[in-house]
């Protein structure tokens, strides 16, 4: 396995050459793949990324047929980064910092607003992001180095805006767990936005730091239709199971908000009163919503999950959404991108707000906590003369 550097030259070259079965040398044209492939998969393709040229399959006397291929494995690179924290100036966003232990995301969510990234590694947003990932093995040893600076100054940092930091490789790799030694023993203020059940096992961490007022952690649930979330969102903890996350976290003194997100319009946004009195009777103190977002390659990706999965309903969905954008699939401006705009959209906004409202969810919630943020000693340090 060779170990990559986050702006290695030959990183988009040697990603481009993670081979599965049906790949011809790094020339790989996959459109449509047959469900046997990619059971268990949410992307129902696997287009090039918008960085890659355009690329014409030729038969060459050596393939096979799509459905004779085995299925499609999930394969896991290092990279080691040279920074961790990122930093953003978003209005729509609540944090100005957040760190991702993993690039794609092994849970699959066909609507995932991330998987446009997976571009800039010279793979598709389609069926790569699910199967193609990478992980940060240094995570834990940069944030260290990067919070120990005289120069930085403390603010929540968030974890899982991007992809999920308790997806399945997690359980193996423990990169998140590191991190969060790190920030406990900094006193460091964390956020977590997350769908894995994987996060119970670190309740041994982030109680006593609840106890100081330094985590929140949102679980995002989008429907409550068991089948609907298995095709959308395909290796996902099923509902119920993420609303037994939530009542675990809140029994264990862990402040937790429910994230009916994304609601999408002519699927599940029937579901949002529903969906909160869920959360709210598992023991969330706090909810929060955003509307499906479509960036980039996402559109594509999620029209032919529709064609696929919810025949008959793609035009009432897209024209919802358009609807919402101006007559385009998404608009990406600030102030706009998260919720649109128009009748439909202050109407599940007033329908979030009056359920929430009532449930108890529409509390303000405490500011984490910064003033207890200390650099624990390093070694070299000076001692203290008392």
């Amino acid at each position: 396995m060779r170990i990559l550097h986050e702006n290695d030259e030959f990183r988009q070259f040697v990603l481009f050459l993670f081979l599965q079965p049906g790949y011809v040398g790094c020339m790989r044209q996959e459109s449509a793949i047959s469900p046997k492939r990619r059971r268990g998969r949410a992307a129902v393709s696997n287009a090039p990324g918008r960085f890659e040229l355009d690329r014409e399959a030729v038969d060459d006397g050596w393939s096979r047929h799509d459905s004779d291929l085995p299925a499609v494995q999930t394969d896991v690179r290092d990279e080691l980064a040279r920074s961790l924290i990122t930093y953003n100036k978003s209005p729509d966003l609540p944090f100005d910092r957040s760190i991702n232990p993993y690039r794609g995301c092994e849970h699959g969510c066909i609507y995932c607003f991330a998987r446009p990234t997976h571009a800039y590694l010279g793979l598709s947003p389609g069926l790569d992001f699910e199967t193609r990932l990478v992980a940060r093995p240094n995570a834990a040893e940069l944030l260290q180095k990067e919070l120990s600076n005289p120069r930085y100054r403390v603010q929540p940092i968030a974890i899982g805006t991007n992809t999920d930091p308790y997806q399945p490789i997690e359980q193996s790799r423990e990169i998140t767990r590191s991190c969060l030694k790190v920030l406990a023993a900094f006193n460091h203020p964390v956020a977590i936005v997350t769908k894995g059940a994987l996060i119970e096992r670190d309740i041994d961490i982030l109680a006593p730091l609840a106890r100081k007022g330094l985590v929140r952690v949102g679980v995002s649930v989008t429907t409550l239709d068991a089948d609907l979330a298995r095709r959308m969102e395909p290796r996902v903890p099923v509902p119920v199971r993420r609303l037994a996350t939530i009542r675990r976290l809140s029994d264990a003194g862990i402040p937790v908000r429910i994230m009916t997100s994304p609601i999408v319009p002519g699927l599940t946004d029937h579901e949002v009163e529903a969906l909160l009195a869920a959360g709210a009777a598992a023991g969330a103190d706090a909810a929060s919503w955003i509307m499906l977002r479509l960036p980039r390659e996402v559109s594509e990706l999620w029209q032919e999950w529709l064609a696929a999965n919810e025949p008959g309903r793609e035009g009432r969905i897209m024209a919802r959404l358009r609807e919402m954008h101006g007559g385009r699939d998404y608009d990406p401006r600030w102030g706009h991108r998260m919720r649109g705009e128009g009748h439909y959209a202050e109407m599940v906004a007033q329908r979030f707000k009056a359920a929430a409202k009532r449930l108890g969810l529409d509390q303000k919630v405490p500011e984490l906590r910064c003033d207890l943020f200390e650099r624990p000693p390093q070694v070299g340090d000076q001692l203290a003369l008392f």
